[in-house]
């Protein structure tokens, strides 16, 4: 508990110092808070998304999550534990209970892992410096967590595990067989995460198909002996099996580790039986049929490519297309102009010396007539009669090289023609008929090998897909996130860092199976079938209250923490709020804003830095107002003499409220906003209550600065006054009240922010313009939110905004890109001060496509710099 209490002061101090920071990153207020039960994302507090990756894999898993949580030490094993390691585990242990608590109990929108992520920094050389492997961080994490598990373990002998949770939950065995050197062995292993080899294969069975069995396992002889094999076969399956899939390897000749982008595609339920000792016989079985099924593929296939790869010469073609090639080169003739007699006599004498090739020709097709089984359409021999022997062949032209544009014969006749165009069809359609056949064999086979392990004696042991841990960039760089299925939402959701989002199965894929981009799944987590059916069962039976009903399950001290951290963030959030409001800085007011006479509200000693109430707001506001109030005060003369002070006061009163309705009934102008000249043209054109409405008219004639004449003035202000305190609180909700004239308040600071911002902006004060612009947008977002009167032009603002930060960004990098020392920390200072603070800020769910493009120009003008050999 001592502990504990100091854990919790220290975090009180850590949360000051980086309060700022982090309600930086997320200013609004849907940004920040958690929305209902909705998981809770993890800042990324410099190159750790891998922990952020596979701590919510692993506290989405309600059995690691309970354990943790639930973990505790008898006050005799803390006293007698005197290794360092042994107090290390146990501190990391309880800064995990408290990270886990905080996720599951925090109003935050995320949470902070510093005070674990500390720890983590012994057991790695440089944890904040460069990125950690998503393995080799697990590996460590669970044997920390394996160790104090351990300690709370009553056995009698330490080196026994086997009643350790965190064993029992991600360890199983498995039995490797085989043959070395011509000498059989047999051991067992024990493994957490289980690797694979990814490149080679094109799906996850196929992978571990491949770790299973390696070298040769196939009888031996005496003519040849096994010198060398081995096969793998599970004994026991843990309830979490995790994959670790190696897309790294070394390159030797660049000297350094090289991704595997490769495609693996793996499903959402995987069968364990094909892989389980208690299935050896029958998988042993079908293996032996499939090794004989491909060598029948082989066979197969090599006959297929004499079809495809036809040919004595080093170039080889597809018979088909060869033959198809020639009938083009007849049909080439056919296409010709008729010749004329004299041509057709000649052509008589030159084919004499032919007529014996075509009658032997002849005589062979007949004979492959007779003899021929298929149908008489794929057969029949066109022209075929003795008739059409003495026809007179075609005759070449005058001169060969005045020819067609394409290959033509030179000499043919309309039989030998016929004969073979139809030899050439017959032959084309037998060999295209052989290859179908092949290729319909081959399909058949290897649908058969696809089906092998489809048998329901192998569909016993089904696991299902938790998470996946996705890495994109290279092997020395990169981005982690997880994709983990929710069981209450039965959707699958994205864990990147701070954002949690729902995503798809469909977007998984993409991300994770490798072979588009730089993107790949590197680890995969199962759960049996077993532990996802309890899970989805508690879960359907509890799915409202089942996250407060854990917080309500936690020890005291747990449940303490998070109510002192959610109240820390209330306090937090009207801090940050109060800051907001102090930090523009005294403006200079131009002859625009003087005339409206609001320069009063800017700046930190304006009313913007304390909290003013109802009462100050409606007088600030009626002084605002004094000309017009001034003016009505004169018109009513008349009434005051004739028939006294209220009735001056009554006419005045529907004077102005007359003038005023209908300055908020006009069409509103680009150039001029009514609302600017009177809180009541904003109260009317957004539907104030009437109570509201009239008291705020009356705030108007008590104003005590009215001194257009003495006596009527300060007598109508003296009875304004005294109806107001006859309004009791039963009439007017004051705090409603007091909410339509801040808004009031905030809608004039929202203008005069754009209009100094827009105002800078001309001038070139592009550092001095985005702040006021930057606080524009998000006090009018706010105003916003409650109806469309009640700011200023957002798409306005957006546009200058983004106008400005662009024209920033590149003062930022052209003082960068200077290589003069002092102008290169200048163009740091202010992309790390306003430019990535301002990224931020534009950063939500209701981003526009400009604004995000904007983004992605400024992000690639810095990140275009990365490896330029030409910058210190």
């Amino acid at each position: 508990d001592r502990a504990r209490e100091a854990h919790s002061a220290e975090n009180k101090n850590r949360s000051k110092r980086k309060r700022c920071e982090v309600w930086g990153e997320n200013p609004k207020q849907n940004d920040w808070r958690r929305a209902g039960d909705w998981p809770a994302g993890m800042k990324n507090i410099g190159n750790t998304c891998w922990f952020s990756a596979v701590i919510q894999s692993l506290f989405q898993l309600p059995q690691f999550r309970r354990l943790v949580l639930g973990y505790s030490l008898p006050q005799s094993v803390l006293e007698n534990c005197r290794s360092r390691t042994g107090k290390r585990n146990i501190a990391f242990m309880q800064e995990l209970q408290c990270l886990f608590a905080l996720m599951l109990g925090t109003r935050r929108k995320f949470v902070d892992p510093s005070a674990a992520l500390e720890l983590l920094r012994d057991a790695f050389r440089s944890a904040e410096e460069q990125q950690q492997d998503v393995s080799e961080f697990t590996h460590k994490l669970l044997d920390w967590l394996e160790d104090a598990f351990q300690l709370a373990v009553n056995v009698s002998n330490p080196g026994d595990k086997s009643e350790n949770p965190m064993v029992q939950l991600f360890y199983g065995t498995f039995l490797t067989e085989g043959v070395h050197e011509g000498n059989t062995f047999s051991k067992i292993e024990t493994f957490g995460q289980y690797p694979l080899q990814v490149n080679g294969y094109r799906n996850l069975n196929e992978c571990l198909e491949g770790a299973m069995v390696e070298g040769e396992m196939d009888e031996a002889t005496a003519a040849r002996p096994v010198k060398y094999g081995q096969e793998r076969w599970f004994t026991k399956l843990p309830p979490v099996l995790t994959f670790e899939l190696s897309r790294f390897e070394f390159n030797q000749s660049l000297g350094q580790p090289e991704k595997i982008h490769t495609r693996l595609e793996f499903p959402q339920t995987i069968y364990m039986d094909r892989y389980l000792y208690s299935s050896k016989e029958l998988i042993q079985a079908k293996r032996e049929e499939i090794k004989r099924l491909k060598e029948k593929i082989v066979v197969l296939q090599q006959k297929l490519e004499k079809y495809t790869k036809y040919g004595s010469g080093p170039a080889r073609f597809p018979l088909p297309d060869m033959l198809q090639y020639v009938l083009e080169f007849i049909a080439s003739k056919a296409a010709a102009a008729a010749p004329s007699p004299q041509d057709s006599q000649a052509a008589v004498l030159q084919c004499q010396d032919e007529s014996r090739v075509l009658d032997s020709l002849s005589q062979q097709n007949r004979v492959l007539e007779t003899k021929n089984t298929r149908t008489s359409e794929d057969f029949s021999l066109a022209n075929s009669s003795p008739q059409h022997k003495l026809s007179p062949p075609l005759q070449p032209s005058e001169s060969p090289a005045e020819a067609a544009d394409c290959p033509a014969p030179r000499v043919v006749s309309e039989e030998e023609m016929n004969l073979v165009r139809t030899c050439l069809q017959r032959w084309r359609s037998e060999i295209e008929q052989d290859m179908q056949d092949l290729k319909a064999s081959i399909a058949r086979i290897n649908l058969s090998m696809e089906q092998m392990y489809c048998d329901p004696l192998l569909q016993q042991v089904p696991y299902r897909l938790h998470a996946v841990l996705v890495h994109e960039g290279q092997a020395n760089a990169g981005h982690y996130w997880a994709y983990i299925y929710d069981q209450p939402r039965k959707s699958w959701l994205k864990y990147n860092d701070i954002s949690v989002t729902e995503s798809s199965w469909e977007e998984l894929q993409r991300d994770s199976f490798g072979g588009l981009r730089n993107a790949s799944a590197y680890c995969l987590m199962y759960i049996s079938d077993k532990v996802a059916r309890a899970a989805a069962g508690e879960d359907d039976e509890s799915e409202v209250g089942e996250v407060q009903e854990e917080v309500e399950a936690l020890p005291p001290e747990l449940k303490r923490y998070i109510q002192e951290d959610n109240w820390r963030l209330e306090q937090e959030a009207e801090e940050w709020e109060e800051e907001q409001s102090c930090k523009i800085p005294q403006m200079e007011p131009s002859a625009a804003f003087e005339s409206q006479d609001v320069s009063s509200e800017s700046g930190p000693d304006g009313p913007a830095a304390r909290e003013p109430s109802a009462r100050s707001l409606a007088a600030e506001h009626a002084t605002i107002a004094k000309e017009q109030t001034a003016l009505a005060i004169a018109n009513t003369a008349d009434a005051y003499e004739k028939n006294g002070v209220e009735a001056a006061l009554c006419e005045a009163f529907h004077e102005e409220y007359s003038r005023l309705y209908l300055l908020a009934n006009e069409t509103p102008s680009p150039r001029s906003d009514a609302r600017l000249q009177h809180v009541l043209i904003y109260f009317l054109q957004n539907n104030a209550p009437k109570q509201v409405v009239e008291r705020t008219l009356l705030e108007q004639f008590a104003d005590k600065n009215l001194s257009y004449d003495e006596s009527r003035s300060i007598s109508i202000m003296k009875v304004a006054r005294a109806k107001l305190r006859e309004i009791g609180p039963d009439e007017v909700d004051m705090e409603e009240y007091k909410r339509w004239h801040e808004d009031y308040s905030v809608f004039r600071k929202v203008s005069v922010y754009l209009l100094t911002g827009l105002e800078l902006y001309q001038n070139r004060k592009y550092q001095e313009a985005l702040s006021y612009l930057v606080y524009a947008y998000q006090s009018n977002s706010t105003l916003l939110r409650k109806g469309p009167r009640r700011g200023v032009s957002e798409p306005l603002i957006a546009l200058y905004r983004r106008k400005c930060l662009l024209k920033l960004n590149d003062v930022a990098a052209s003082l960068f890109v200077s290589g003069e020392e002092a102008r290169v920390a200048e163009g740091i200072s202010v992309l790390n001060e306003l430019i990535i603070p301002c990224m931020h800020l534009i950063i939500n769910n209701d981003i526009s496509k400009e604004d995000l493009d904007a983004i992605e120009v400024m992000r690639n003008r810095w990140c275009s710099y990365l490896g330029r050999e030409d910058m210190d």
